[in-house]
């Protein structure tokens, strides 16, 4: 098959895709997910700083699980692995730059606490635009800003124009991200634990068992890990034995409507997840006629 003819192929797959998502957002029966959340204890996994490192990426990606990847804006990699991403039916997220209270550097699309409500918003929607196939949105660092209520304000404010979730990755205890989302109807979730911010087997190992006890005890429970590959690793071998632990994994969006089984995701904001689906179905359509 010509590379062309193949991309081509995988184009009609993700528009097929992209289709059912629509269809299935006015067409899944609350009583199922109700019955679903009777199951047994289901983690979610978001893999954060994706796009600088193009190999680890692909691994990850690669994974037979549902992991949700969560791409930095304006990075090498970024655009190329969110379209491979897309293609092995994985979740995509934005991975958005937020001030720290270290001071450390933001790189492309960072949002701090002197930026004008203008820059705030505009360089929100050019960090949405630069990553297809999103469905929702992180914070990188953070610490300082989403601690500040008027620019918290101003990004969920930016957000709701769009059909997307928030993750508060909670890197300061006294975020009010979280909050300010739910106040504007973002669908949103936090994060529990964070898998590998010592990169060491023993570490990732201690802290995947703490993910599993949380399950256990709350139905669900988020991680946030890295692509290291020490990580990578441990989730390969990890993920393969969940089942005979009893536990399940799911996309951050699957786990949004197993913790509200009565809910749909975007159910006042039909006719805007709509024209969102539509606007990815036009990028995957000139993405295959550039190429």
């Amino acid at each position: 098959m010509s590379g062309h003819s193949l991309r081509s192929t995988q184009s009609k797959a993700v528009i097929a895709a992209l289709c059912v998502l629509l269809a299935c957002t006015s067409l899944v029966s609350p009583k199922l997910a109700a019955d679903d959340t009777d199951q047994q204890p289901v983690i979610a996994i978001i893999i954060d700083d994706m796009g600088n490192h193009f190999q680890n990426g692909l691994d990850l990606i690669r994974l037979p699980y549902p992991l949700t990847l969560s791409f930095l804006p304006g990075r090498p990699h970024s655009a190329e692995l969110s379209k491979l991403a897309r293609i092995h039916d994985k979740e995509i997220m934005l991975h958005e730059p937020m001030e720290n209270i270290l001071g450390l550097q933001l790189g492309k699309g960072g949002l701090t606490e002197s930026m004008s409500e203008y820059e705030i918003k505009s360089s929100l929607a050019a960090s949405l635009s630069s990553i297809p196939h999103i469905m929702g949105i992180n914070n990188h660092m953070g610490s300082k800003l989403t601690t500040n209520s008027q620019t918290m304000r101003w990004v969920m404010e930016k957000l709701t124009e769009y059909p997307v979730y928030f993750v508060d990755s909670r890197t300061s205890p006294d975020s009010i991200a979280a909050q300010t989302a739910l106040d504007y109807q973002i669908p949103n979730l936090s994060r529990d634990v964070f898998l590998d911010h010592r990169q060491t087997r023993k570490f990732v190992q201690q802290q995947f068992l703490k993910l599993l006890e949380i399950a256990r005890e709350k139905g669900t429970a988020i991680a946030i890990a890295h692509p290291h590959r020490v990580t990578i690793d441990y989730l390969n071998r990890a993920l393969q034995k969940l089942d005979e632990k009893g536990i399940g994994i799911a996309s951050i969006s699957a786990l949004w409507q197993i913790q509200h089984p009565t809910q749909r995701m975007f159910a006042h904001r039909k006719n805007q997840q709509r024209e969102w689906i539509l606007a990815q179905q036009r990028r995957l359509i000139e993405d295959s006629i550039i190429q």
